[in-house]
């Protein structure tokens, strides 16, 4: 399987693609004024502390306060609070913990009025964004990723992901990294770990430590809310926790981020610094790459499987539904429950791939068609668990029950990926009413004069549908070819397919859009 990452940038917003085999399987949007992502670790102020649910709400800087609960405080919170009241008054503060006299932990099933008070200052990490009328939620277990530990201070604990089954590797991991890791700290082994050497171990170490002076050194003179220390942008988070030897690609369109992805490249993994490449084609890299085709054609309420079958997917505010339906599959000549088994086990692989690609996150509910064999039930129980193996996020499956649901629940971090597939209609700019089409040249002629008599420019690009492009291309002495010539300037046609047949957009040579 080959893995390709492509990254759309704009002056608004980062989208990253990922590929699996050229099928798009996770989709990222970033938008570059983004200060609360989930890892960004902020010196904020208790502003209510709410005994009845057991938390506190904090201010982070977001418009809403967020949210701690109690359970969330960590057990080590007292040490945390201990540690910060340290930094904020020292002259010198030292990161070192090796000299740190920890804390007790806090009891399991205590009352967080009696620990935290309101106007106290608190060091908090953010769990979750802020999704739509709730404010971020955040933990106080502060811990600092890397490539292949993760650094969790105030703890003693080495412990290593359950996906690296050999008894014997385990042993060795844990050793290594009790021999390296500094007091005061614990350290959790990612799976990436696995037949890593002490070196490539002690070199991820001792990055994440020099995050961790960072975030101390920005404490003192700081007053809440205050980002401390920032988690990745999007791209470099998704290399840290998912490059491996399957990654063929990394195709970015921006200058900036493909410095900053070859530099992080260089840094964690320079075998693959080389797989990192800057686009510069005429054609939006979405477009170029099919990536634009395959996001209308899967994020919509109705998604067509390759046999016929199709999914209808609905959201409510409590849950979310798939629906899955034969389609025209149901006139093949397989009997009724092997048809139904045959559309289920393909359904199940696109599910998975859709609570990916949407980061569908709480309650999900599919509703597979009945099969009455015991033994194909237990099948597609197990096909979903496979399938949904590859899924970051923490989910679990139940099994099939009588009415044939499958219920799953996935974390949910970020907001849903939401992206709206239907278009206004280019010919009546969503009023019903159109202006006859064959005036579009004349109007696209009209828009041309006025930037090259009024604005004076020069050189132009001219977005338009893939047909019109033809269209105005054709010939040796084309309609663009006139245009040229007859307004003394340099008219760059762009195909876009994200447009509709009629949409037509004018940039300058600084690929800012002019407004009529």
């Amino acid at each position: 399987m080959s893995v390709d990452l492509i990254i759309d940038s704009s002056a608004s917003e980062v989208v990253i693609g990922l590929l699996h085999d050229k099928q798009l399987v996770e989709l990222h949007r970033e938008r570059t004024n983004n200060n609360y992502t989930v890892g960004d670790i902020y010196l904020g102020k208790v502003k209510k502390v709410m005994p009845g649910l057991n938390a506190v709400f904090v201010d982070v800087g977001y418009e809403k306060d967020a949210f701690l609960h109690y359970l969330d405080l960590g057990p080590q919170y007292n040490s945390l609070a201990k540690f910060l009241k340290n930094t904020i008054s020292s002259q010198t503060p030292t990161s070192n913990l090796t000299n740190f006299q920890l804390e007790a932990d806090i009891e399991k099933n205590g009352k967080i009025n009696q620990i935290v008070s309101s106007g106290q200052q608190i060091l908090v990490q953010i769990a979750k964004e802020p999704i739509s009328s709730k404010g971020p939620r955040l933990t106080s277990e502060i811990s600092i990723p890397g490539r292949y530990i993760v650094l969790v201070p105030f703890a003693s604990r080495v412990s290593v992901s359950q996906k690296i089954k050999s008894g014997e590797e385990r042993d060795r991991l844990i050793k290594l990294l009790q021999g390296i890791k500094p007091k005061g700290f614990g350290v959790i082994i990612r799976t990436v770990a696995e037949n890593k050497s002490l070196a490539e171990l002690e070199s991820d170490l001792s990055d994440i430590l020099s995050k961790w002076k960072e975030m101390v050194k920005n404490i003192p003179g700081n007053k809440p809310p205050f980002k401390v220390l920032g988690e990745l942008n999007r791209a470099s988070a998704i290399l840290r926790d998912l490059l491996s030897p399957k990654f063929n690609s990394i195709v970015v369109n921006d200058e900036a981020i493909y410095n900053e992805v070859k530099k992080y490249l260089k840094n964690i993994a320079p075998d693959k610094e080389n797989i990192a490449k800057i686009y510069k084609g005429k054609t939006p890299v979405f477009d170029q790459y099919g990536v634009e085709k395959q996001i209308k054609a899967l994020f919509g309420k109705t998604v067509t499987l390759k046999t016929g079958a199709y999914l209808i997917i609905e959201h409510t505010e409590a849950l979310h539904v798939i629906d899955v339906n034969s389609g025209y599959r149901s006139k093949s000549g397989a009997g009724q429950e092997q048809n139904a088994f045959e559309v289920n086990m393909e359904a199940a692989e696109e599910i998975a791939r859709q609570l990916r690609l949407r980061d569908m996150g709480g309650i999900i509910v599919v509703d597979f068609i009945d099969m009455k064999e015991e033994a194909h039930r237990e099948q597609l129980f197990q096909r979903m668990k496979e399938v949904m193996k590859s899924d970051r996020a923490k989910h679990s499956i139940l099994p099939p029950s009588k009415f044939g649901l499958i219920q799953i629940t996935r974390q949910r971090v970020r907001p849903e990926m939401e992206v709206n597939t239907t278009e206004k209609c280019p010919s009546c700019d969503g009023t019903g009413q159109s202006q006859a089409s064959i005036l579009l040249e004349n109007e696209i002629e009209n828009h041309l004069r006025y930037i090259t008599s009024q604005l004076n420019l020069k050189k132009v690009a001219l977005h338009v549908h893939p047909f019109i492009e033809a269209y105005l291309r054709k010939g040796i002495f084309s309609i663009r070819w006139k245009w040229q010539k007859k307004y003394k300037c340099k008219i760059n046609i762009v195909s876009s397919a994200s447009y509709g047949m009629l949409k037509y957009s004018f940039f300058d040579a600084n690929e800012e859009e002019i407004k009529f």
